[in-house]
């Protein structure tokens, strides 16, 4: 069993997670997954399975099961390293709706309802309109709180959520003393939005279109990779140039970017008097580069499950371990009686 050593905690401590409700995309990857497998050795890492966030969408229960197992798969594939990081199903730690209760109480009835997510899932989804849904955003506030989390990764989709959880943090440390570290937000320098293939002003979901063509997924084959690519939205220019207006080639510049680690003066040179037929095919052979190894390990991890059982059973019991003891504290303060 993999020992993770924290008796001496000089480093800040990062939280993050991605929900297991579909496959991965090429997004997920180069904004959320390979910068964190950067951030290892410098910081205390907790990368969950937020499969409890998953559940305010109905989910085929089979489907959930695998892509949790999946995901695993993929964040050890990606470069996360058990031995270095805390990775683990957010369902398997049962603090985390323990505490989730708690703050619903310190969460203010308006500040849920100006979030813009549960309004955009509302109109999404306007025959599940759920109290899960709704309190989504506490629940995620106690995945950070947890753990006296300094840094959460996010996206800016995801900074209103961040600002509630340092909302509800800063609300309850007034009323019992200092409890909980308040989290301030860890963006990268690269990759922190990866657009749609055919909406770049939009980001790279699966769930947000049934466009197949607009997403790349993290398991998908060559040909396809390098089609969808091909399909891409560009602009009439034909300058492989970023610049205000030309979303789709800045979209492409970026993945390119986070894939070579050439910035975009750089890819400008590269493709000066080449058309974007040259750049797309370049684009779409550097990520099947980059997701190949990815995907071969992922497969190879997935044929022993048992040891995949065994990582998350160990990165759980040190998550418990940790989130049980701020659980606690926090039982305490608000006066339920604790033998």
């Amino acid at each position: 069993m993999v020992k993770i050593d924290n008796t001496v905690n000089t480093k800040k401590i990062i939280f993050s997670g991605i929900k297991p409700s579909g496959e991965l995309t090429l997004g997920n990857y180069l904004g959320a997954i390979k910068n964190w497998a950067k951030l290892q050795d410098d910081y205390i890492n907790y990368f969950s399975i937020v499969d409890m966030h998953a559940i305010t969408v109905r989910q085929d229960p089979e489907e959930l099961r695998k892509h949790s197992l999946e995901m695993l798969a993929i964040y050890i594939a990606s470069g996360l390293d058990p031995a270095k990081s805390r990775l683990f199903i957010q369902s398997h730690v049962s603090a985390h709706a323990e505490l989730s209760w708690v703050l619903c109480c310190y969460a203010m009835f308006g500040e849920l309802s100006r979030m813009t997510q549960f309004k955009d899932e509302s109109n999404k989804n306007p025959e599940n309109i759920n109290g899960g849904l709704f309190t989504y955003p506490v629940l995620m506030a106690a995945d950070v709180l947890l753990y006296d989390s300094n840094l959460v990764p996010v996206g800016a989709d995801q900074k209103q959520h961040l600002e509630l959880a340092r909302d509800i943090a800063l609300r309850f440390n007034t009323v019992y003393g200092e409890t909980f570290v308040v989290p301030e937000a860890y963006i990268a320098s690269t990759g922190a939005k990866i657009g749609s293939l055919q909406e770049p002003t939009k980001k790279m979901s699966k769930s947000e279109t049934a466009n197949e063509n607009s997403y790349i997924l993290m398991l998908e084959n060559k040909d396809s990779i390098i089609k969808k690519f091909k399909r891409a939205v560009t602009d009439s220019e034909a300058v492989v140039k970023f610049a205000e207006g030309k979303d789709g080639i800045n979209n492409l510049m970026s993945i390119y970017s986070c894939i070579t680690g050439k910035n975009y003066n750089e890819i400008e040179d590269e493709f000066t008097g080449k058309g974007y037929g040259d750049f797309k095919l370049k684009v779409g052979e550097a990520v099947v580069s980059e997701l190949e190894p990815v995907q071969n390990k992922v497969n190879e991890l997935l044929s022993d499950r048992a040891e995949l059982e065994k990582i998350l059973k160990n990165g759980a019991e040190k998550a418990a371990e940790v989130a049980n003891r701020t659980l606690a504290k926090v039982y305490e303060k608000v006066g339920f009686y604790v033998f």
